[in-house]
C-alpha cells in the first residue's frame, strides 16, 4: 500500500487499533464500550468506519451512516471525525470528509449533515470555511434519568 490510504475498518483488530484516535473525541468511552458500540451502530444503523493512515499508521478516523428524516430525506450523518492532536493540520480530516462526500455520491445520498460542539471552534472554522458546510441549526439534548 502507498505512505497515505484511507480503509474501512472491518475487524475488531482494525476497529481497535483506531480507539487511540477516537479516544479524543469520545473521551468518556472506554476500549470494551467502544467496540461494542461500534458493532451495534454497524448492525443496527449501517454505521461505517474509515481511517486515513499515514505510513499504516492511524492519523484521522470517521464515522458515519445513512438517515432519513423528513427534513432531509435520505442522507449521510457524519457521527465521529476526529485526527490525533498530533497530526492536525495537515490536511488528514479534509482528506477524510471529501472521502465521505465522494462516497455519498457513489451511493445516492445528496446531503452530508453533522454537529459540532459548542466548544469546538477551531472545528467549526474548519467546517464552514474549508469544507463549506452551512450552520443550519442547533442540536439539543436532554439526558433522561
Amino acid at each position: 500500500m502507498t505512505a497515505a490510504f484511507i480503509k474501512e475498518l472491518q475487524t475488531d483488530q482494525e476497529i481497535l487499533q483506531a480507539f487511540p484516535v477516537m479516544r479524543h473525541l469520545r473521551t468518556h468511552l472506554e476500549e470494551h464500550s467502544y467496540l461494542a458500540l461500534v458493532h451495534e451502530a454497524r448492525e443496527k444503523e449501517g454505521y461505517r468506519l474509515f481511517a486515513f493512515y499515514d505510513h499504516n499508521k492511524i492519523v484521522a478516523v470517521v464515522g458515519f451512516m445513512p438517515m432519513i428524516t423528513l427534513y432531509n430525506g435520505r442522507f449521510i450523518w457524519v457521527c465521529d471525525l476526529v485526527t490525533e492532536p498530533s497530526e492536525r493540520s495537515k490536511g488528514y480530516g479534509e482528506k477524510l470528509l471529501s472521502y465521505v462526500h465522494q462516497w455519498s455520491k457513489e451511493n445516492g445520498y445528496k446531503i452530508v449533515s453533522l454537529s459540532s460542539g459548542l466548544q469546538r471552534v477551531d472545528a467549526h472554522r474548519f467546517y464552514e470555511e474549508k469544507m463549506h458546510y452551512d450552520k443550519v441549526s442547533y442540536v439539543f439534548l436532554k439526558r433522561l434519568s
